[in-house]
């Protein structure tokens, strides 16, 4: 079965940086577009930014625009999420998320969800 697995959550500073990745097995990678999700306490899940299939296409929400980066590597089966000038708002459990739409920018668009990685931006 598909798995999505997500890693290098962790507590930073405000300021600071961090890279998530997102392995991904059994996935015809190339046919799937990719996309970040972020869930913080008490609050619904939300969009965080998204990659098409053949990597060459982005798109961002506007609160982690020109913060964050969204890539891809195909030999790996790897999504990274590039995390800078982190904030005490970007503080949630991230999600890493496989669709066959292309450039999903909703939830529901996406078909496969790895279990998360907890980010906490605290000093």
């Amino acid at each position: 079965q598909v798995q999505l697995v997500e890693s290098g959550g962790g507590l930073v500073q405000p300021g600071g940086s961090l890279r998530l990745s997102c392995a991904v097995s059994r996935l015809t990678f190339s046919d799937y577009g990719m996309g970040w999700f972020r869930q913080a306490p008490g609050k619904e899940r939300e969009f965080v930014a998204a990659l098409n299939p053949r990597g060459d296409t982005d798109y961002y929400s506007n609160s982690v625009k020109g913060r964050f980066a969204i890539s891809m590597d195909n030999a790996k089966n790897t999504v990274y999420l590039q995390m800078n000038n982190l904030k005490p708002d970007d503080t949630a459990v991230y999600f890493c998320a496989a669709t066959s739409v292309g450039l999903g920018l909703r939830a529901d668009e996406y078909v496969y969800w790895g279990q998360g990685t907890q980010v906490t931006v605290s000093a």
